[in-house]
């Protein structure tokens, strides 16, 4: 099921099950690259952690909506995941997280992708607020809210532990009024 038509290439659709093989493969060929920034990537090392990953984005999704998350497709293939990693309802805020594959970057997806995740947030879900944390020295994952307009709010020291060291998020965020104009 298609959930957004990002442009004349790229789409996004929720998560299932069939798409673990993709994921997994994408993910293991990334690696090297991911590693750098997320903390999962060294404990996902077969389909079943992909797996497991998946029933429990679908059962968040299916509980109660506070997270959703998509695969990007480009040109047919899968890409990537974007989505929000958190919906907080009570206070109308979005937290996006995303990744790509290294060889898939540097062609604007991603942009567009965060882009028609916000359009999506302030339209069709009817938050006041879209937020996203990369880590500090991931530029070109830094380089995506600053494009959109995003405003820096703040540091989160010590945000997540990367194997062998902490690293610090980046607070960007953006209301709906400021998207507006």
């Amino acid at each position: 099921m298609i959930l957004k038509t990002v442009d004349e290439r790229v789409y996004l659709k929720l998560i299932e099950m069939k798409d673990a093989e993709k994921i997994f493969k994408l993910t293991h060929n990334s690696r090297n690259y991911l590693r750098k920034w997320l903390p999962w990537v060294d404990t996902t090392t077969g389909i079943e952690d992909t797996k497991a990953f998946i029933r429990a984005c679908i059962s968040k999704y299916d509980e109660d909506k506070h997270m959703i998350m998509m695969v990007i497709l480009y040109k047919d293939d899968v890409v990537g995941v974007a989505g929000y990693n958190q919906i907080n309802w009570l206070n109308k805020t979005a937290y996006i997280g995303y990744w790509l594959a290294e060889e898939c970057q540097g062609f604007g997806i991603m942009t567009k992708v965060v882009k028609a995740l916000t359009n999506y947030a302030f339209t069709e879900a009817e938050l006041k607020k879209v937020a996203i944390r990369p880590a500090e020295n991931n530029e070109k994952s830094r380089a995506i809210p600053e494009r959109l307009g995003f405003i820096e709010e703040c540091r989160v020291s010590d945000a997540d532990w990367i194997y062998d060291h902490s690293i610090d998020h980046i607070v960007y965020s953006i209301t709906e009024k400021s998207w507006n104009n």
